[in-house]
């Protein structure tokens, strides 16, 4: 498959070539366009359970397929939100953590479960208790809200990310969620309040904009994501 991520610095889409047989899985409705050689279905990852436990992780229920069934062609995806695609090839040596949204599409051999985190940590995190967990070889594409920034952390550098800034991270990777600040009321008055950190080695991506503060100046003016 050849692929380039076009228009990246306002609202990126994925063209991509695929020869007969190949396919892309990617979150539903992420198809723009796409040749007549290529066939769209929809099916559950998985299997239903799996299906369901992606739901609460905030994902959504079905994936696409598409599969150039009759010769080679192009496809063009990408995702709702504006805010920037990055690819990542998978080695098989390690998984990525993907926060809710994150997902946007991969290639056959990449597998996609939902992993549950700790007690503590789902509690306080804003991913909550479930986050997409992918493994295997193939290459990856993420979405966000804003540009994604890579982060590369050296053996024992750490990190601090706000909460509503993270994209994804290496399942090796160790991280904790503290305050932001020596004390709640420090946290509170900071408007940070929660925060990650991450303690190298590995490479995590954060997201430029947090949806959580998009949504709160939208209220800000009267208006409701809903509308």
């Amino acid at each position: 498959m050849e692929y380039e991520i076009l228009y990246k610095e306002a609202f990126p889409v994925v063209k991509c070539k695929l020869n007969q047989g190949e396919k892309i899985k990617a979150e539903s409705d992420a198809m723009i366009a796409m040749s007549n050689t290529i066939d769209v279905e929809g099916g559950v990852e998985g299997g239903l359970l799996k299906g369901f436990t992606r739901m609460l992780s905030g994902e959504k229920f079905f994936f696409q397929y598409m599969t150039a069934k009759r010769g080679e062609g192009e496809l063009i995806f990408g995702h709702a939100i504006p805010g920037g695609i990055i690819d990542i090839e998978l080695d098989g040596t390690y998984g990525l953590n993907i926060q809710k949204n994150g997902f946007l599409a991969s290639t056959e051999g990449i597998d996609i479960d939902t992993k549950v985190q700790n007690l503590t940590k789902g509690f306080l995190s804003k991913e909550g208790f479930f986050i997409l967990g992918v493994r295997g070889k193939g290459t990856l594409f993420l979405s966000s809200y804003g540009t994604i920034h890579p982060i590369t952390l050296k053996e024992g550098e750490e990190i601090v990310v706000d909460n509503g800034h993270i994209v994804a991270w290496p399942d090796y990777m160790s991280y904790s969620i503290d305050k932001a600040s020596n004390g709640w009321v420090n946290s509170f008055m900071s408007g940070e309040m929660l925060v990650c950190k991450f303690r190298g080695p590995g490479t995590i991506f954060i997201q430029t904009r947090n949806p959580a503060g998009f949504s709160k100046w939208i209220s800000s003016m009267g208006f409701s994501m809903g509308q």
